[in-house]
């Protein structure tokens, strides 16, 4: 029986993954919030789970230390993601890649007089795209963390970053103004374990494509 592994990242995208899983046959053993394990099995002897930084999930599939990663697109776009097989959008962890500022900053002037912007991100690949695509000028400001804070010390004049309810903006003084593209999390397969283990792999996807049809 071929072993499979499956690499996940903590939090929603894992919550929202395990209803899938489940109905392609496959359990976790350990609940990842509450184990500090790293690799979980399953209840299937030829599966088990990695858990890794949502960010680092592409980079697994890639080198295929994982056969099957589930990453959001906002990831992939990244990562670049051109050696990756991406058969299938879950429509899970859904969420819109915005273009956010202080309340009050007129945006619109800003573009259209030409101002060079400060930017702050993680997503430099999908920010610098953007905004050269819209021909406006900016300086792209690479943070991990606490995107909301780099407008209100000064640092940036704007962010781009993912919304979900957009209270967390909300409660610091910044308003959405820009949707760059909405973002779900998509499934990836290595594309050499797609030919070598592709008896085991392709009911998984099956049963993936039909859990999210239903």
């Amino acid at each position: 029986m071929t072993d499979i592994t499956i690499a996940l990242s903590k939090g929603r995208i894992f919550d929202d993954t395990a209803p899938l899983l489940k109905m392609a046959g496959i359990e976790a053993l350990d609940d990842p919030e509450k184990s500090r394990k790293l690799i979980l099995a399953t209840n299937r002897a030829n599966v088990r789970l990695v858990i890794v930084r949502a960010s680092d999930v592409p980079t697994y599939v890639q080198y295929g230390a994982a056969d099957i990663g589930i990453a959001g697109k906002d990831v992939l776009l990244e990562h670049g993601g051109t050696e990756l097989y991406q058969p299938l959008d879950l429509n899970i962890a859904r969420c819109r890649m915005m273009v956010a500022v202080p309340t009050g900053f007129d945006y619109e002037s800003a573009v259209f007089q030409g101002a060079r912007l400060r930017v702050a991100t993680k997503y430099l690949q999908t920010a610098r795209e953007h905004f050269a695509d819209k021909g406006v000028h900016v300086d792209l400001i690479k943070l991990y963390g606490s995107m909301e804070l780099a407008p209100l010390v000064g640092l940036a004049d704007a962010i781009v970053d993912l919304v979900s309810t957009g209270n967390t903006l909300k409660a610091n003084n910044l308003e959405a103004v820009e949707e760059i593209m909405p973002i779900s999390s998509r499934l990836i397969i290595n594309q050499a374990a797609l030919k070598l283990k592709r008896e085991t792999i392709q009911p998984i996807l099956k049963a993936f494509s039909e859990a999210v049809e239903a």
